[in-house]
């Protein structure tokens, strides 16, 4: 597999500030008692009584109300004089806090081919059941999903460089052509014959540091940007397939390579901006909400409610969230900067523990933004 095409499991994060409201602090204090994942590196508990700070999923002991004070950042925390708390690390990427995952990670992107199963596992030392939950608290998917998704892309991407479906097969170490077929099959909707060579939309692979993204584009515009992981992928290249009258390949135009160029500038700290020939495909009043999104500031988040504001639909909540949910474009389209009324993640395609790491990231943005307000 070509270099740039590999896939880089780590996670990686910016700790600059974000700028957006704390809810009040019942709401926090009581996602601490749960320790709620989904305000995880969002929101920091500092203990007066002890002079330390926590992510709200600390496992220490819990702290009384009264001593609590809560923070939007890692440096807020350390302004106001607290120390970082030695069992959850609240300066470290959220994953980097299990200890099994590094060195697992590790091992897959040595060996993106290998069939992982249970028995390896244990044979280094692990027990799969701890594994299994770590990488699904992380990643939002097993270590063995994972794994088998990163088999499975090693043969699409061979599709994708023009290779015979035999030897697609054998790059994603499928033993048999049924299974290979049945498995691209449930991964993308279509199986491998499906796909045509001189097709009108054609879909590659992009890598990002949360994963890779399959991309989708004619000769002039995007029209499918998703986490290879989405549930939904398959009905959405389905429904292309289909609108394309089957003229759907694999490969590459340019509207590709720009997407993956301004995605790496996204990534990398260097813009937020996108300005990218988008196809929407969706109802006047979905596309009209897609156009709000993409007018939200990078580094800011905002409510389903005050989008239907914006939109002079005050009662059309519903029907925005309907229509943030069913945005086929990720990240270009910033769906993951809404969030519920109270401030906590809700729904998101990609995973929830994907909408934290570009809200995350996204802090680096948000005192950019306001140089330009």
């Amino acid at each position: 597999m070509p270099e740039n095409r590999r896939q880089s499991s780590s996670v990686f994060v910016y700790s600059m500030r974000m700028q957006y409201e704390l809810p009040d602090d019942d709401t926090l204090y009581a996602a601490l008692l749960t320790r709620d994942p989904s305000w995880d590196g969002r929101a920091y508990v500092g203990v007066s009584s002890t002079g330390i700070f926590c992510r709200l999923t600390c496992p220490a002991r819990k702290p009384k109300r009264a001593h609590c004070h809560f923070f939007t950042s890692v440096a807020d925390c350390l302004s106001d004089g607290y120390r970082p708390c030695k069992r959850c690390h609240p300066m470290n990427p959220s994953a980097e806090t299990e200890p099994l995952i590094k060195p697992l990670l590790a091992a897959l992107e040595a060996n993106p081919a290998r069939r992982w199963r249970e028995e390896d596992l244990v044979a280094m030392g692990h027990d799969p059941s701890t594994v299994r939950r770590a990488f699904k608290r992380q990643f939002g998917q097993t270590f063995l999903d994972l794994a088998r998704q990163m088999r499975l892309q090693a043969g699409l991407t061979t599709l994708a460089e023009g290779g015979r479906v035999i030897d697609a097969q054998i790059d994603a170490g499928f033993s048999s052509p049924a299974a290979f077929r049945t498995a691209v099959a449930n991964h993308l909707g279509l199986p491998p014959g499906a796909f045509r060579r001189d097709a009108l939309l054609r879909a590659d692979w992009i890598d990002t540091p949360l994963g890779a993204m399959i991309a989708v584009s004619d000769k002039s515009h995007l029209h499918l940007l998703e986490f290879t992981d989405r549930k939904a992928l398959p009905t959405e290249l389905k429904r292309l397939y289909k609108s394309c009258k089957g003229s759907l390949g694999l490969g590459r135009f340019g509207p590709i390579d720009q997407a993956q160029a301004q995605l790496s500038n996204y990534f990398e700290g260097r813009t937020a901006r996108f300005d990218l020939p988008l196809a929407l495909h969706g109802s006047p009043f979905t596309q009209k909400v897609w156009k709000v999104l993409q007018e939200l500031p990078a580094g800011t988040t905002h409510s389903y409610s005050e989008i239907a504001r914006r939109l002079g639909r005050p009662y059309a909540v519903r029907a925005v969230a309907r229509a943030n949910g069913a945005n086929q474009i990720a990240i270009v389209i910033p769906c993951h900067r809404v969030l519920g009324a109270d401030g906590s993640l809700t729904g998101y395609g990609g995973g929830l523990w994907r909408k934290q790491k570009l809200i995350e990231i996204e802090r680096h943005y948000a005192p950019q933004q306001k140089e330009h307000v």
